[in-house]
């Protein structure tokens, strides 16, 4: 039974051949079609990563079951296990999910029915890693010695940790940046801790996370918005310090005039809105991934 949960599952090439089949998607060079079902389980909000997955479903021709918490029985107190479960046994092939603990896939393992790791906790973002990268091959074509800041709320972002793990294993300069209480010393694994100053006129890259107050506990929560934007956001000064060929990429929901400036979030060097319209064509090709592994599995029916 062939997942998609994390990036550290992946050899560098089995993660390119990703990259490029999601190129090809999105460049008309080939296409992918499937009649399974999928059901996408979001246990935490979401708008980019579930109607993507949602618009990935419908352009390759999948059923889609459809779940919503504050209607199911999760509110009589079903478990996760067994709302899989229950999915399937009613025939869905893929259950897309995301849920506050970072570990909940573990639990699944045994069952009959294919999972793809939209979000777990503060661990992985596997999909929206699998996007980003995209983005960046697409605007450099190579990884070796490129300089990619990570800015912002970094320990308690999953997008920050598989794609700290990401670049580094494709050879990127990781630099790390933001208030030292939203950082991990074991992060220096992967990257190097600097100013904010420093890692935007540094970085080719300038990815900026935002401020996850929802993970936070009160003693974290010592900021202002306007003294947050000033300190560590990209804020106009900022900007113009940047080199020429540097881009801008934040996995949103953006905060704007904290995480980064109004003006700066469809500004000419920002690539958020390319990352939205990429994550489409990244989840398609997870669903081909994820599927050819069933079919290879199954060796007798079609998908």
């Amino acid at each position: 039974m062939r997942h998609f949960l994390s990036v550290d599952q992946f050899t560098n090439e089995e993660f390119m051949m990703l990259v490029k089949r999601a190129l090809d998607f999105k460049y008309g060079r080939d296409t992918f079609r499937s009649d399974r079902t999928a059901v996408n389980m979001f246990f935490e909000n979401s708008t980019r990563t579930k109607h993507s997955f949602e618009m990935a479903e419908h352009k390759i021709g999948m059923h889609q079951v459809n779940f919503e918490v504050s209607s199911s029985s999760v509110k009589k107190g079903e478990t996760l296990y067994d709302s899989v479960l229950t999915m399937q046994a009613i025939g869905v092939d893929v259950a897309v999910i995301r849920h506050p603990d970072p570990k909940y896939m573990d639990q699944l393992m045994n069952l009959n029915i294919q999972i793809v790791n939209a979000g777990s906790g503060s661990g992985q973002h596997p999909s929206q890693s699998l996007l980003d990268i995209m983005t960046i091959y697409e605007e450099f074509k190579y990884f070796k010695g490129l300089k990619v800041a990570i800015i912002g709320d970094i320990s308690h972002s999953r997008v920050a940790m598989s794609n700290m793990m990401m670049l580094n294993k494709l050879g990127a300069e990781v630099y790390f940046a933001g208030p030292q209480a939203y950082f991990d010393r074991t992060f220096e694994r992967y990257g190097t801790l600097m100013s904010v100053d420093d890692a935007v006129r540094e970085a080719d890259v300038v990815m900026m996370l935002r401020v996850q107050l929802e993970r936070h506990d009160e003693s974290e929560q010592d900021f202002t918005k306007e003294a947050y934007h000033q300190e560590y956001g990209l804020t106009r000064e900022r900007f113009l310090t940047m080199k020429d060929s540097a881009i801008i990429m934040h996995p949103a929901p953006v905060n704007r005039d904290v995480e980064l400036a109004d003006e700066l979030v469809e500004c000419e060097k920002s690539r958020i809105v390319k990352q939205m319209s990429n994550g489409v064509y990244a989840r398609i090709a997870i669903l081909e991934w994820v599927l050819k592994g069933r079919y290879d599995e199954l060796n007798s029916e079609k998908w």
